[in-house]
């Protein structure tokens, strides 16, 4: 359960909290693989900012690059059951940063991670860590690209993690599959003749020709 301050629990009773929001993507190197994370927020600047992580539960800063690219969220179900969450976010296609991270990198199944900042009208100082909105991954990122005089844009279709939940399990009961999972481990060795195994309780016995066929 979130705790909030009380100082922005005033706030938040007047009405006069700003929000923004913030958005991490982890792509890869398409050569190489390795992670690559963004940060954008929906203001002008680059900003380093707190964010409580979604994993740990703790307040860690993060980059975030405001260059006005971050057009649109759809809202964000709060809710706490399994379900599935579907949402879009849209980008504007004339920013540099944005290009990059779609057409360079690789972004299928990137990691996505969305968080809300409330800001101070006053100071426009973030009055706590920004808190998790979303996690999950791209699951689908139509670039469209405008004919002469028009405009453009690019939308990031996002599922939340929940969507691992509903993924089956293609691996087999086999002690082939244990050794790859776990070299040494021979919990499945017998299991393609365990069915054909007669066991005799009470006494020893010995298995008829009638019985065994």
């Amino acid at each position: 359960m979130r705790v909030i301050p009380v100082s922005t629990q005033a706030l938040l009773e007047a009405q006069t909290l700003v929000t923004r929001d913030f958005m991490r993507i982890t792509a890869r190197v398409r050569e190489t693989g390795a992670p690559i994370t963004e940060g954008f927020w929906s203001d002008v600047g680059d900003v380093s900012a707190q964010v409580i992580d979604a994993d740990t539960g703790l307040a860690v800063s993060y980059d975030f690059s405001g260059v006005g690219s971050l057009i649109a969220i759809d809202p964000i179900p709060m809710v706490s059951n399994l379900t599935v969450q579907e949402i879009e976010v849209r980008f504007s296609q004339l920013d540099d940063r944005i290009n990059e991270l779609m057409r360079v990198y690789d972004i299928r199944q990137a990691k996505v991670e969305i968080y809300r900042g409330e800001f101070d009208p006053q100071t426009m100082r973030m009055v706590e860590p920004a808190t998790s909105r979303f996690v999950g991954f791209v699951d689908g990122a139509p670039v469209e690209t405008p004919s002469e005089g028009n405009e453009g844009s690019i939308s990031i279709k996002c599922v939340s993690s929940a969507q691992e939940l509903t993924r089956g399990n293609p691996d087999m009961r086999s002690d082939e599959s244990q050794q790859a999972r776990a070299p040494g481990d021979d919990f499945y060795k017998d299991v393609t003749s365990c069915g054909d195994l007669v066991i005799f309780w009470g006494r020893k016995g010995t298995v008829r020709e009638d019985a065994a066929a």
